[in-house]
């Protein structure tokens, strides 16, 4: 069967999903952006299909309270439309590590349908899984049906992301545009934090970024820097101005030199253009790009992660605001614990001393530190105090590698807010967490 002969229009697309479906959609970018913006349109005829997705991208139709008898959806990682819809009881997290999160849910539940993105085929008749192949493979292999919308203007990456068309059940014709991430401009604080993790940057290290502010500061601090490399969870904007500045060349990695390594893609048009046709960038699949031991095998491995909340015992929590569900764990333990597998590896867990924080009672906000005696209840520890090593805000860096408890408290409050240093020790010795001799 030829290529035209596989190629279908989105309401037979559609016209496949039935009640008690499972169907899966690619991560961020690489979500099937027409079917998930008009599925909504099939609610009077479906019940109880769930709906499988990793940082959303659609614009969340489906998401409406009108919808949640026809769609429940089940989430490796909380995007805001999520978020905001949580409570209408139809939206569910799915506790993972990135690199485990595709086979583990495959051992619960197999999906009936997969759906996601591509670029257009070549001239032998291999497309790309473009931007992410984070657990998208492993989902094809397993789907009863598969169905990627195939697009002109996805790049073409390289790494093992390339299938024959032959492989896939159906195409869409598709001609939107890459969804992006806006560039997020560094504010003061993250320059202090950026500035003070690049100090404990060594040329020739392999780095793994996030992206915000904060990242982006780290990035920004990195140009002068000679022969780093990239092993990341995610490929950024930031990382290909490092690129470009001739910082980033990828010549002392010990795994895979000269590659800049990634599971996906997501930001900026320049990003996308800059990893199309371009055989210096490897798109692999989760499992292996973020597993510890893979991570392990760079020497000089630098893990670069953002925290909502850090206790005293270095506790990190970065996914959500007491009980309630913000974001994900995605790759932070695979690449912070990957890090200090390395030979000379290092990981930082950043984040600013303070937040702004609404008072319940008065409904006033106010400011709030960040390092804290104990975590909010219910808040989700993202990191183990146990595989914890720098912690950093915008007053400095706690070297918590090897530390006890008490010399946990006393560096963690030196780099809180000045304001609240006085009022966090008194507290924790007010629990018992340290006694005076």
């Amino acid at each position: 069967m030829s290529y035209k002969d596989k190629v279908i229009t989105l309401e037979q697309a559609l016209d496949m999903i039935k009640p008690d479906m499972n169907v899966v959609t690619g991560l961020g970018a690489g979500e099937a952006q027409l079917i998930m913006n008009s599925i909504h349109t099939i609610a009077d005829r479906v019940k109880n299909v769930t709906i499988t997705n990793c940082l959303s991208m659609a614009h969340g139709d489906f998401l409406s309270e009108d919808y949640v008898d026809s769609f429940n959806i089940d989430g490796w990682f909380f995007s805001p439309p999520l978020r905001k819809a949580f409570k209408n009881g139809n939206i569910s997290f799915i506790p993972n590590h990135l690199h485990l999160a595709g086979w583990k849910r495959l051992a619960h539940v197999k999906p009936d349908i997969f759906v996601g993105t591509a670029s257009m085929p070549d001239k032998h008749g291999f497309i790309s899984l473009s931007t992410s192949n984070t657990y998208e493979s492993q989902m094809i292999e397993k789907a009863d049906v598969v169905i990627l919308e195939i697009n002109p203007n996805y790049p073409r990456t390289f790494g093992d992301v390339e299938i024959h068309y032959s492989e896939i059940d159906y195409f869409i014709e598709a001609d939107y545009p890459v969804p992006a991430l806006p560039d997020v401009e560094p504010n003061e604080k993250d320059k202090k934090i950026g500035a003070y993790i690049a100090e404990l940057i060594n040329d020739g290290d392999t780095l793994q970024l996030g992206i915000g502010g904060i990242p982006n500061a780290v990035a920004y601090a990195l140009k002068d820097k000679k022969d780093l490399g990239i092993h990341t969870e995610m490929m950024t904007s930031g990382m290909v101005e490092l690129i470009e500045a001739g910082a980033v060349t990828g010549k002392k990695k010990t795994l895979h030199k000269g590659k800049h390594v990634a599971t996906f893609a997501l930001g900026n048009k320049k990003l996308y253009d800059f990893i199309d046709n371009n055989p210096s960038v490897m798109i692999l699949n989760g499992k292996y790009v973020n597993d510890p031991a893979v991570i392990g095998l760079n020497d000089n491995m630098v893990s670069i992660n953002t925290a909502m909340e850090v206790d005293l015992s270095g506790q990190v929590c970065s996914e959500s605001i007491g009980h309630i569900q913000f974001s994900g764990t995605g790759g932070q333990a695979d690449t912070a614990i990957g890090a200090q597998n390395a030979k000379n590896g290092r990981s930082f867990i950043a984040l600013y001393s303070t937040a702004m924080v609404r008072n319940p009672e008065t409904g006033v906000k106010e400011e709030k530190s960040k390092i804290v005696p104990l975590l909010k209840r219910g808040a989700i520890v993202t990191l183990s105090r146990n595989d914890v090593d720098m912690v950093v805000t915008e007053y400095g860096v706690a070297h918590l590698r090897g530390t006890n408890v008490k010399e946990r408290i006393e560096r963690l409050i030196a780099i809180a807010h000045p304001d609240f240093r006085d009022e966090i020790m008194k507290e924790a010795h007010e629990i018992g967490l340290i006694f005076d001799k």
